[in-house]
């Protein structure tokens, strides 16, 4: 792969999650206030730790993979 293609590639993945961050932010600003949620130390939590924890997953489903 040359260059320019890793770079399309790479341009090409920074575009998406762009994208994909913009609609979600749209979708919590916008839809966010239909949800009814109560607001408990417990929810809030989960919200905050719930990226990290996906990440997380997605990362060690990736190794496994790998081997």
């Amino acid at each position: 792969m040359n260059p320019f293609e890793r770079l399309k590639n790479q341009s090409g993945f920074i575009l998406e999650v762009l994208l994909l961050s913009t609609v979600l932010s749209f979708l919590i600003k916008y839809g966010g206030s239909t949800l009814s949620i109560s607001v408990t130390p417990t929810i809030v939590l989960a919200i905050v730790f719930m990226p990290t924890l996906v990440m997380a997953i997605a990362l060690f489903w990736r190794r496994l993979q790998a081997h």
